[in-house]
């Protein structure tokens, strides 16, 4: 069973929050059952945490053993594209300001889609309504 990692899961992790041991159980857990994997939009992301540099973010991903994927193929940004499409539908006609959610959320949704049997967050509610056919892991 094959985890995609939101960048917020990572975040909690290098951040020391309050979530840090729930989020390290369920890393745990997800690792014992398979493969983890980030995708390149997360990887990008991460190399914007406050005091990371990217030997730091590879160092990080090499000792964890989480795999990037950088190779986004078509149909992940066509997928992407298309749920963004809906969402910015969605808000135009609730007479709503502009669409707010950026498009990573579903570059990040639709990878784990195609390259993961399921994806962890800490913000499921941002991947429940958009993409209802994901397996989510919520830590907590």
């Amino acid at each position: 069973m094959r985890t995609a990692l939101d960048t917020n899961v990572i975040s909690v992790l290098w951040s020391k929050e309050p979530a840090h041991s729930v989020v390290v159980s369920a890393l745990a857990g997800a690792s014992s059952e398979g493969g983890i994997v980030i995708s390149a939009v997360v990887y990008a992301e991460l190399l914007a945490h406050p005091k990371v540099t990217e030997e730091g973010v590879n160092g990080f991903l090499d000792e964890t053993g989480i795999f990037v994927d950088f190779d986004l193929q078509k149909p992940v940004w066509l997928n992407a594209g298309h749920r963004f499409a809906r969402y910015a539908e969605r808000r135009r006609r609730s007479g709503s300001e502009a669409p707010r959610r950026l498009l990573t959320d579903f570059v990040i949704g639709a990878h784990a889609l195609t390259a993961a049997d399921r994806l962890m967050t800490l913000d499921p509610k941002r991947y429940e309504r958009d993409f209802p056919e994901l397996k989510l892991v919520k830590p907590f």
